[in-house]
């Protein structure tokens, strides 16, 4: 039986996390505006790792990890930080940041979905009547812009955001089902350092340190935002959130993301939110909310025997 203090310390760690997540849009879509993605990503990485390798340092933890772990970080590198930043960050070329964090809160429905496709969980009417109710939230969101009324207007970026939120059920799932017996400090310094390594063809293809002197302080402020608080403390809590609940009931945070990204957004980039794209958004989180009503499901108690 997990103590009520631990869970409720669980909830605050995914909470801040989401809270990081929900305006690292908004910072990403700032940095974009000098840096291509890669170079964005690249500086993001190595700043969280720098800022992660400090605390283990300073904490005294072991760098050195079994080699049977190896596989599983390579793999959870890959997916949760590499290309699902690689994907966020190009996607947010040609999205606006709240749009972005709308989408992300659509997350909770593809776990469900493989609970069904790979833990033969059944569909339920309420299953099928939430996904309906979310995935019409996600076309009036993908379908609105620049404040006029529903009609087609789908792009790459639009589909990109379902791509990340896809893979980050996968990866959620994936590091509660692992059960990597390491500190989630030291598996999110590896996930970072993955990442800044994985990135760095790309800089070098770009040239992308042509424009790092073209940062602005601002720009700087950002950046030191994304690796400190996203690349690194975000993941971390994240983590640590993983390691005492169970992935499904962790994703329900993201439905504080799309407010927290829209929040930023009007502040620090001065967006136009138009009410079509937030009742798309609250649709969204309305059919998720549907989608994942029940107590406890197949997949739930699945997690939980993994423990």
């Amino acid at each position: 039986m997990i103590p009520v203090r631990t869970k409720v310390a669980a909830s605050l760690y995914a909470t801040l996390s989401i809270s990081f997540w929900g305006i690292s849009f908004v910072s990403t879509k700032a940095v974009l505006r000098t840096l291509d993605p890669y170079t964005l990503l690249v500086l993001r990485f190595a700043i969280g790792a720098a800022f992660l390798l400090f605390l283990l340092l300073l904490n005294r933890y072991r760098l050195k990890i079994p080699f049977k772990y190896i596989p599983h970080l390579i793999v959870l590198g890959v997916l949760g930080v590499f290309i699902h930043q690689v994907v966020q960050a190009t996607a947010l070329l040609t999205i606006d940041a709240s749009s972005a964090g709308w989408m992300i809160s659509f997350s909770p429905v593809f776990t469900v979905i493989l609970s069904m496709l790979f833990l033969h969980e059944k569909m339920t009417v309420p299953k099928a009547i939430g996904m309906i109710v979310a995935i019409t939230g996600v076309l009036i969101v993908t379908s609105a812009r620049n404040g006029q009324s529903i009609g087609f207007a789908f792009n790459i970026g639009y589909f990109l955001m379902i791509i990340s939120t896809l893979n980050w059920a996968i990866y959620s799932v994936l590091l509660k089902k692992l059960r990597i017996q390491l500190p989630s400090l030291v598996i999110t310094f590896y996930m970072s350092l993955l990442g800044f390594s994985l990135t760095i063809p790309f800089l070098i293809r770009n040239r992308g340190w042509e424009s790092i002197s073209l940062l602005t302080n601002v720009e700087w402020v950002h950046l030191l935002f994304l690796g400190v608080f996203v690349s690194g403390i975000a993941y971390w809590y994240w983590a640590k959130a993983l390691a005492v609940l169970d992935a499904s009931k962790v994703s329900m945070f993201l439905y504080l993301e799309p407010v927290t990204t829209l929040v930023a957004a009007i502040l620090l980039l001065h967006e136009k939110i138009f009410f079509i794209s937030v009742l798309g958004g609250v649709i969204i989180i309305i059919g998720v909310v549907i989608v994942n009503g029940q107590k406890i499901s197949i997949f739930h108690q699945y997690l939980w025997r993994k423990r």
